[in-house]
């Protein structure tokens, strides 16, 4: 099975040019339980070589793919381009192994870099070490060959890097995507314990849910699922109004092929929702922050919140659809005993006034989950975070 990386055996240069049929193996990394999502959503990319692994999904693509894929996944963190891949057990043969890479293909000492990197299960214990000699083992090469090096910016460097060793085997990629991809832009102020907007994409096409049918959230606080939902019925892909990608600030961007790929996009995004898409929560102050973020999402003219409680919550009228929410887990002491309550709540309104909805509760609390007295029809197990959750589908 694919762990973490795809497989290379020594560095590769990233030259490709616009009339270059040749591709690269990269590596889209997600949360765990997302994999087969993103491996979906790959495919009707067009990506060819879609491998699900864990923690991520390793798939071919030249230049024009490698810009989609940081445009239109919605569950996927980073798109990673490995350049190196070898076995080191020590500081030593890491700083040895980076520096048998042309880095002169990759930038210049005009440009900015920063290494990110995450180590287990190997002799490199340290990951803030390791970074530190990866960006010394590349400096020191632009020091050698022409006296000048490259400076380090940790919050936008030009060129990022993403070092992963895993069990010694270390993997260098470069990090096409910069931010991480599920920081779309509408959510400025973070609320307690915020729902991930990757993962809330992740979920919404987990439960199976048509755009042509009604979605609701009985529970949305800051709204990101009913703006994620949103986003998806519209075709509108998430990183259509990012500012920056990683890829921008390489030495072989393509200005027209990213303006026309991104044009394009912009030219499917469709101007009105298929069936109606609401949210609601009982405090105002909450539901207000979902207004604005949708504002600012552009999508606010399109969506509905409502002040109410769980028991006053009442799906829309029409054909039946998909209800999803993300209730509080109870993670202090205390706070379990207090959430009995609204679990319950819940399987009070999907059985009294959900009849041929598809119900869906994401939590990471199976005790509380029991609270809500229906059958469990399907579940998936997944992550918030650090925290092992399931998506379960009650029958009302």
């Amino acid at each position: 099975m694919l762990i973490w990386s795809t497989t290379l055996v020594a560095a590769k240069r990233y030259t490709l040019k616009k009339s270059d049929e040749q591709s690269v193996r990269c590596f889209a990394t997600c949360a765990g339980g997302l994999e087969a999502i993103l491996s979906d959503e790959l495919r009707r990319l067009g990506a060819t070589g879609v491998e699900t692994g864990r923690g991520g999904v390793g798939f071919d693509a030249d230049r024009a793919m490698l810009y989609r894929a940081n445009l239109w996944l919605r569950t996927a963190v980073r798109i990673l381009w490995p350049v190196l891949e070898t076995r080191v057990e020590s500081p030593e043969e890491l700083y040895t192994a980076v520096q048998t890479v042309d880095w002169s293909a990759y930038l210049t000492p005009d440009h900015t870099l920063a290494v990110d990197c995450n180590v287990r299960d190997s002799r490199i214990t340290h990951s803030h070490y390791a970074a530190l000699k990866t960006k010394d083992a590349i400096c020191d090469q632009f020091v050698e060959r022409c006296g000048r090096r490259p400076s380090v910016d940790v919050e936008e460097p030009l060129v990022g890097l993403n070092l992963h060793i895993h069990k010694n085997q270390a993997v260098l990629s470069l990090d096409s995507s910069g931010d991480s991809l599920h920081k779309r832009g509408y959510r400025p102020i973070q609320t307690k314990a915020p729902l991930n907007e990757a993962l809330a994409a992740g979920l919404i096409q987990r439960t199976g849910w048509d755009p042509a049918t009604p979605f609701a959230d009985p529970l949305c606080g800051s709204g990101t699922l009913p703006i994620e939902a949103a986003w998806l019925a519209l075709r509108r892909p998430p990183g259509l109004t990012r500012k920056r990608f990683g890829f921008m600030g390489w030495m072989d961007f393509d200005v027209s092929l990213w303006t026309a790929i991104r044009d394009e996009a912009r030219r499917g995004v469709l101007k009105q929702l298929l069936a109606p898409i609401i949210g609601s929560d009982q405090r105002r102050d909450v539901t207000s922050l979902a207004e604005a973020n949708a504002r600012a999402a552009g999508v606010g003219h399109l969506l509905r919140f409502e002040v109410r409680n769980v028991h006053d919550f009442r799906p829309p009228d029409g054909p039946p659809g998909t209800i999803l929410c993300n209730p509080p887990y109870g993670e202090r002491i205390g706070e379990e005993q207090e959430l009995k309550g609204l679990y319950r709540m819940l399987g009070a309104l999907f059985r009294e006034h959900c009849r041929g909805w598809r119900c869906w509760v994401f939590t990471g609390n199976q005790e509380l989950a029991k609270q809500v007295g229906l059958p469990v029809v399907e579940q998936v197990a997944l992550y918030n975070g650090r925290i092992p959750c399931r998506l379960l589908r009650y029958e009302p």
